[in-house]
C-alpha cells in the first residue's frame, strides 16, 4: 500500500492511537501487526486504515505524540533559577539518552533510516518528531542558560544539533548494530558525563577569579 500522508480523525481515533502506542512499545515497528492493533484499540481493521492508511504513518504519529510527551514532561517543571546549568544538562541528557535506547527510540530511528528513501514524506515527519523537536526544546533550556550567562551560544540550532549527536554517542551506535543493548545504569552514567563535560567545554563561560 502506497503512504499517504493524510490522517483523517474519527469517533474512534483516540483508541486507535493508544492501541497503536501499546502495540508499538510492545512490538517494535516490523513485529507489530495491523491485526493486534485493530484488536488491541478495540477497532475494525476497516476503521483502523479509514484514519491512517498506512502502518508508517501510524507509527510516526504514535512517535510524534510519544516524543512530545516525553519532551513536555522533561520541561513541565524546569527554573533555570533553581537548577544549575551542569544539572540541566544532565537531566536533558539523560532523558535524551535513554529514549534513544528504548525500544521505541531504536525503532524510530531504524523506520526513518529504512523507510524515508522510498517515502520521502515519512522522513520529514520523523525528523520534524525527532531532531527537529529535540533541536526546539532543548533550545528553551539552552535559552535560558545563556540569558543568565553560564552559556554562550552563537548557533543555537547548530549546539542543540550538536548536544542530540553527543547523547547518540557509543551506546547507541552499539546498539543499532546490535552489538550491545543491554545498557545498565553505569554506561548510560558515562555518556551523559561525557555529553555535559563536552558540552560545556565548549559553550561554557568560564567564571573568573
Amino acid at each position: 500500500m502506497e503512504m499517504s500522508a493524510d490522517i483523517k480523525k474519527g469517533r474512534k481515533f483516540d483508541q486507535v492511537l493508544e492501541g497503536a502506542r501499546t502495540i508499538f512499545l510492545r512490538d517494535g515497528f516490523e513485529r507489530a501487526s495491523v491485526d493486534d492493533i485493530a484488536r488491541e484499540a478495540g477497532v475494525s481493521k476497516a476503521t483502523l486504515y479509514s484514519y491512517f492508511p498506512d502502518k508508517r504513518l501510524l507509527f510516526s504519529e504514535i512517535a510524534r505524540i510519544e516524543c512530545n510527551r516525553q519532551a513536555e514532561a522533561a520541561l513541565k517543571d524546569f527554573d533555570p533559577e533553581c537548577k544549575s546549568v551542569e544539572d540541566a544538562l544532565r537531566e536533558a541528557a539523560e532523558l535524551v539518552v535513554r529514549f534513544f535506547l528504548s525500544e521505541f527510540g531504536l525503532q524510530m530511528f531504524r523506520t526513518c533510516v529504512t523507510e524515508s528513501q522510498r517515502f520521502p514524506e515519512l522522513g520529514e515527519r520523523f525528523y520534524a518528531s525527532g531532531p527537529g523537536m529535540l533541536r526546539e526544546k532543548l533550545g528553551t533550556i539552552l535559552d535560558a542558560y545563556v540569558a543568565r550567562g553560564d552559556l554562550e551560544i552563537d548557533d543555537m540550532d547548530l549546539a542543540a544539533s550538536q548536544f542530540g549527536e553527543l547523547c547518540k554517542s557509543d551506546l547507541f551506535v552499539k546498539c543499532i548494530c546490535g552489538l550491545q543493548c543491554a545498557c545498565d545504569d553505569a554506561a548510560i552514567d558515562r555518556v551523559v558525563t561525557g555529553v555535559v563535560e563536552m558540552f560545556l567545554a565548549r559553550y561554557g563561560v568560564k567564571q573568573s577569579g
